[in-house]
């Protein structure tokens, strides 16, 4: 004769199995700035109140042109698209807790780390880097961003 602990465990493993499976919870974020590009990857990524940023080059903002200047302007560029992308989904600099940055040269790594840093003027976030041969666009440096997007208040 069977328990009746293994009726009980039969009978909602049925019920769970008929019941609708949750929407998505990811939400894929292509702003008209970006969309217009054709990239084949969203801007970002938002599931919960984690922000995922794809990576962004140092690129005049609306196109797929690199800045000028060498790895410090790049540098500069990246991070100040960064700096807008998160602003466009509600966060800031201040909320990123994780990003991977892969350059080009890694001999400009001092280079960019001091424009980096300016950005980051409290704690830092958690952060990965490697050496890249060939970025996109001859990019020097590409960085992606996780970010913490802040709790709406009641």
């Amino acid at each position: 004769m069977t328990s009746p602990y293994w009726l009980a465990a039969g009978l909602a493993l049925l019920l769970t199995s008929l019941l609708p499976l949750p929407a998505r919870a990811a939400e894929f974020l292509n702003p008209p700035g970006t969309r217009d590009l054709g990239l084949p990857f969203s801007d970002a990524v938002r599931v919960g109140n984690l922000l995922v940023l794809s990576g962004k080059l140092g690129t005049l903002p609306g196109t797929t042109q690199i800045v000028p200047g060498g790895i410090k302007a790049e540098a500069r560029q990246v991070m100040e698209n960064i700096k807008t992308s998160l602003a466009l989904y509600g966060a800031g600099m201040q909320d990123v807790v994780k990003c991977t940055v892969m350059i080009a040269d890694i001999a400009e790594w001092p280079d960019f780390n001091e424009v980096y840093v300016t950005y980051f003027p409290g704690p830092k976030p958690a952060r990965s880097a490697f050496a890249a041969a060939g970025l996109a666009f001859n990019g020097r440096v590409e960085v992606e961003c996780w970010a913490e997007l802040p709790v709406p208040s009641s």
